[in-house]
Formats: C-alpha cells, structure tokens, sequence
C-alpha cells in the first residue's frame, strides 16, 4: 500500500512540472508574440508622444507590418521637460530612419497638487505645466538632440482639446501648435497634421465628453494617416517597399 501511496505521489508531481511547464511555455510564446524580434532588412522606426501616441502605436504596426520595424517609447512621454530629461535613454542605441514625435498636450495642462480629477488637472486653480514661451525654447532643443539621429522627422501637431476638458483650455492647442509649427519649418521638418484629421471626427471617434482621447475607431483613423506619412519618409533602399 506504501508504495502505491508512493507511485501516485510521484504521478502527482510529474503532472504538475508538466502542466508548470504547458504554462511557461505558452507565456513565452505569448510574449514573444507581443514583441516580434525586428526583421533586419526593415527600416526602423520610433513612435515619440503621450497616451494619443500609445493609441494609436499598436494599429500603425500592423498597418507597416513587413514594411518597417515600428516601436514606440516604453513610456508616456509626458511635457518637453521629460522629454529633454529622457530622450537620450529612449533613442538607445537603435540606429532610427524616422523618428514619428510629438508634445504638447501635458505642456498646455494645468495642474494643482489638491485636485481630485484624474492626474490633478485644474485649469481654474491649477498651474500649467510648460508655459508658451518654454515650450518653445523645449521643443527646439529637442528637435537639435533629434537631428543629431540622422533619422527623418515627422512632427505630429497636437490633436484638440474638447470643450470641458478639466485641465486644458481650449484654443490652447492651436496656440501650442502654432510655435511647434514654427520651429518644424525652420528645420525643414515634415508635419503630420493630426490636429487637423481629429477636428473633425465624429462624437463615436472621442472617448467621452470634455475628454482629449479617442476610442479605438479614432486611434485607427490616426494610425491611418501615421502610417501613411511614415511610409512616404522610409528609405528608398527599405527591402520591403509596399
């Protein structure tokens, strides 16, 4: 009876290394899924921006699926003060051949440390986080780190903000876009007019009333046109033209 006990002890165990072992496995083959290894015949390309960007980084990708290596910044990039504290660590070593890249709308935010809205916006009693005249003088510097990459440019103008929005006043956006626009001529940049394509989206497009995100149908128009721009900007020599 003691070594039947035995036996099963023994067939419990190799059944549970074999189910741990099912389960690593489709973990990997899960993750390995979710970051396909760079193909290196393919141009690379870097996606720069906040939670819009993040929206719309996973469709662009699939969208440029064989025809170019897309990746985007392993964070919210937030206002051009994180942008000038991080953007040596997010270029890395990658040798980029377009660099998509926007900031703007954490810039125009005003924030007060004793709001209860969503990331203490206040556009009453708050503070904004990068005034006009700093933006400017941020995003140029940016753009020079930028240009130092060798890579081609594509500024994407910073989509609208919506009436009631808590932290952000309207117009500001236009006024934002406005001196980015400025600097980009200067630099002989090429603009993706993001602002532009989301004024006129529908109500089903947005996430919500007074809210700057957009639902998965918005994403994907904006990826559209994302896409569309950084496909024109690739190399002529990209193995994979499409």
């Amino acid at each position: 009876m003691s070594r039947l006990r035995a036996d099963v002890r023994l067939l419990i165990a190799c059944l549970m290394i074999l189910c741990l072992t099912s389960v690593t496995t489709a973990q990997q083959k899960k993750t390995q899924k979710q970051s396909p290894k760079p193909d290196p015949n393919l141009s690379h390309v870097l996606i720069i921006g906040d939670s819009i960007s993040i929206g719309y980084t996973k469709p662009t990708i699939e969208l440029l699926k064989d025809v170019a290596n897309v990746e985007r910044v392993k964070a919210n990039c937030g206002d051009t003060k994180r942008g000038l504290q991080n953007l040596e660590r997010w270029l890395g070593k990658t040798d980029w051949d377009v660099i998509h890249f926007n900031w703007g709308l954490h810039d125009l935010c005003y924030r007060h440390p004793d709001s209860k809205t969503q990331g203490h916006r206040d556009k009453v009693n708050g503070t904004i986080s990068v005034p006009l005249a700093q933006y400017e003088k941020n995003l140029e510097a940016l753009v020079k780190q930028l240009e130092k990459t060798g890579a081609t440019l594509i500024w994407a103008t910073t989509t609208p903000v919506p009436e009631g929005e808590a932290g952000r006043v309207v117009g500001d956006d236009l006024k934002y876009n406005e001196v980015a626009t400025k600097i980009m001529k200067q630099h002989g940049i090429k603009i993706n007019d993001l602002h532009q394509l989301a004024s006129g989206f529908d109500a089903p497009h947005w996430a919500g009333p007074g809210n700057v995100h957009f639902k998965q149908a918005g994403s994907n128009k904006l990826a559209q046109q994302v896409a569309k721009e950084i496909k024109a900007a690739l190399p002529v020599n990209n193995n994979h033209p499409n």
